[in-house]
């Protein structure tokens, strides 16, 4: 199951974040979005565990806790298939 986790401080590590949801079950990936031109972090990221029990249970124990001293935000991924896709439009010149 792929897991949002949002409020991250801009020094959070990807080992960080790993070692938080360990603590749950196995951990497939972690991966911490940042900037392409600055690489600084968008305080962002994704979790992939591969039990969804176990994710339900991190999920729910991590949700609104403090990680690396924030509150973060942690639930299901959105799976980027609900968004309807606008309509190709030429354009008249």
């Amino acid at each position: 199951m792929n897991i949002y986790v949002g409020n991250l401080t801009e020094h959070m590590t990807e080992e960080t974040l790993r070692k938080a949801f360990e603590a749950f079950g196995e951990v497939e990936s972690v991966k911490i979005i940042k900037d392409r031109f600055t690489g600084r972090s968008k305080e962002f990221g994704f979790v992939e565990m591969p039990s969804n029990s176990e994710a339900d249970k991190a999920i729910k124990a991590l949700n609104g806790n403090m990680v690396d001293k924030k509150l973060i935000k942690v639930n299901h991924a959105d799976s980027g298939g609900k968004k309807k896709k606008k309509p190709f439009r030429r354009r008249r010149d």
